[in-house]
């Protein structure tokens, strides 16, 4: 296999990541919440090569000497895009709509190496009892909401209503009186391509990440209201069609080397 098919090679192969990539964007448009991906490229290895041995040739050149050649592309990293979607008013109170970009939810998750502080955009919650009467403000799949301590946000039981404040104040209604027992504990990704999707609309910051990934923010929310997904579909039909032709374009590369080497093995026989 000469240099040409294999850089066509190792491209088509991360193209086909971002064909992938573009396909879970498209299918989330009607997901609340829902972040799309980017997918950036890199240069793998290059080799320079220099084959000019006359330095008078190289008088007055304006390029650098020699020529790079590479070994093809990769997928370098996803970036994720925390800017905020179009706003849906839901009427119901537990439905919370963070205003501001890059503004995530906390969320208590169990994962195979114990209990994980993880991150969401989608603001469905709800209330499910808890073994001691409490009440518990519960993400759509069960996961604990945390507040701004950290800690499950958890309720007395025997309250007639429950609002959330535009700062994220949780406010109770018992017996005719208006308390705050509880405060959203919303944080701001100041670098948000360090996060690592986990699914279900869900975010991590990695094990290996450097400290300041994630800081607490004064988020503003509004109640009644959910977050639609932020996906351009315009852009993501744009994004595919150039993916699709890099693709038969290096796959064409392959075929043409291919048949440059019959053509070769043929002079030779």
């Amino acid at each position: 296999m000469n240099l040409s098919m294999m850089q066509a090679s190792n491209t088509m192969g991360q193209l086909q990541q971002k064909l992938d990539l573009i396909g879970n964007n498209m299918a989330n448009t009607n997901t609340t919440g829902y972040k799309s991906r980017q997918a950036d490229f890199a240069s793998l290895l290059t080799q320079q090569i220099n084959n000019q041995s006359d330095e008078e040739a190289e008088v007055n050149r304006l390029t650098p000497d020699g020529i790079r050649i590479g070994s093809g592309a990769k997928l370098a990293h996803t970036n994720i895009d925390l800017t905020q979607g179009t706003m849906q008013d839901t009427g119901r109170g537990l439905d919370i709509a963070l205003l501001e970009d890059n503004h995530l939810f906390q969320l208590q998750t169990e994962t195979e190496n114990g209990v994980e502080t993880q991150y969401t955009r989608s603001g469905n919650l709800y209330l499910s009892p808890l073994d001691n009467g409490e009440m518990m403000l519960t993400a759509s799949n069960g996961s604990p909401i945390l507040d701004n301590n950290g800690e499950p946000l958890t309720f007395a039981e025997n309250f007639q209503d429950l609002q959330v404040r535009e700062d994220g104040a949780i406010v109770v209604q018992r017996d005719g009186e208006e308390a705050v027992e509880g405060q959203l504990g919303i944080v701001e990704a100041v670098r948000p391509r360090m996060l690592e999707a986990t699914g279900e609309n869900r975010f991590r910051v990695p094990d290996d990440a450097a400290d300041g990934v994630i800081v607490e923010a004064d988020g503003q929310v509004r109640a009644g209201t959910l977050e639609s997904s932020n996906v351009d579909i315009a852009k993501q039909m744009t994004d595919m069609q150039n993916a699709q032709r890099a693709y038969s374009f290096n796959s064409r590369s392959i075929s043409t080397g291919d048949e440059m080497m019959g053509l070769v093995n043929q002079l030779r026989s």
